[in-house]
């Protein structure tokens, strides 16, 4: 049998490598939990996220100066992610919460907690659009901005012509003015681009003068390719001293740009009034309406062309003449046309078109 000295030289070693044996396995279990957690965290962070409660999308408005913390419950409350708690440690270790920005998302149904942190930190908010159709007038244009339910602020009525009509993108919450300068800022880029390049030898000295002449052409014709047409007369009466007639500078005096509704009347055409082109020579004293791309570019740069009158055709579109003449058998044409819809349509009023006599 050993002695006792030796017994007491052998269990130190046993128990060292007990100790080690055990604080190897608790090792080696902590490493195995933390990849277990790392792999959750990245199936949590690249999985499919909940469904969206309606529809194929989730709006989410995020204010302004909202922390991480609020945003995390914001999209937790809105069911775009499963923990708030999650999204908060997403948001943190990916460096991304001090960079969340405020505005109106929308998160596709499913989309990924990674899916879901890059938009809010790119700012991939939603951009709505407001468009201004051609001609309006721009008080009609500030009702279309008033009537947005996702501008915000007051904005007074601008020039007339000082707008350029288009589809512009806004964001919820946008200042109306700020969008009604855009408007502006347009409108005086292309005016100054195009007036730059503008024809020689046209029968207007200004930008401006262009634009009221393009105004008019606007509302004459709704067809794009007879408005170089259209300015071209117009320019050729300018030349010679001819009065402009046309019936939407008398409309525009009558009723300061909204539809009339009906013809116009023989008083009203001969009523003084500032705009009207029947009784006064050149162009009114400014645009009436504010005109679109097309109708600015026909008035800078008009075909050559001896055209002076122009009637509508029965198609939507308009004939054009040189002479008196030719004009009166084209005004015979379409007086038919008239008569033949109203024997057909008796209830609707006849509405009297600008014959350019």
């Amino acid at each position: 049998m050993p002695a006792r000295g030796d017994l007491h030289d052998f269990e130190p070693p046993r128990r060292r490598r007990f100790w080690l044996q055990s604080l190897w396995s608790g090792f080696v279990t902590l490493i195995i939990i933390g990849l277990l957690a790392l792999l959750g965290g990245v199936w949590a962070y690249e999985s499919a996220g909940p469904a969206a409660k309606s529809g194929p999308t989730t709006t989410v408005i995020l204010r302004k100066g909202a922390g991480v913390s609020e945003v995390a419950s914001d999209m937790s409350n809105a069911g775009v992610v499963r923990s708030a708690a999650l999204f908060v440690a997403a948001a943190e270790i990916t460096r991304a919460a001090p960079h969340l920005k405020a505005g109106e998302y929308a998160f596709p149904s499913h989309a990924t907690l990674a899916q879901v942190i890059h938009k809010i930190r790119t700012g991939d908010i939603v951009h709505h659009r407001i468009t201004i159709p051609e001609g309006l007038t721009s008080q009609q244009a500030v009702d279309i901005l008033n009537a947005s339910d996702v501008l915000v602020g007051q904005i007074p009525t601008p020039p007339e012509g000082s707008l350029l009509p288009e589809t512009y993108e806004v964001t919820r919450g946008e200042q109306r003015a700020t969008v009604l300068q855009k408007m502006m800022d347009a409108r005086d880029r292309l005016v100054s681009t195009l007036w730059a390049h503008h024809k020689p030898d046209l029968p207007i000295d200004t930008a401006d003068q262009a634009v009221t002449l393009a105004s008019i052409v606007e509302k004459e014709t709704a067809l794009p390719g007879e408005r170089p047409r259209v300015a071209a007369v117009y320019m050729n009466r300018l030349r010679l001293g001819m009065k402009l007639q046309a019936d939407p500078t008398v409309i525009y005096g009558v009723t300061g740009g909204a539809p009339l509704g009906r013809g116009l009347r023989e008083s009203e055409l001969e009523a003084p009034n500032p705009y009207n082109t029947y009784i006064n020579v050149g162009l009114p004293p400014g645009p009436i309406g504010n005109p679109g791309r097309a109708s600015l570019a026909a008035v800078m740069d008009p075909p050559d062309t001896k055209e002076l009158y122009f009637v509508a055709d029965g198609t939507g579109g308009h004939v054009f003449a040189e002479t008196y003449d030719e004009q009166a058998k084209n005004v015979d044409r379409w007086r038919q046309i008239e008569k033949e819809r109203a024997q057909s349509a008796p209830s609707l009023p006849l509405a009297r078109l600008s014959e350019h006599r």
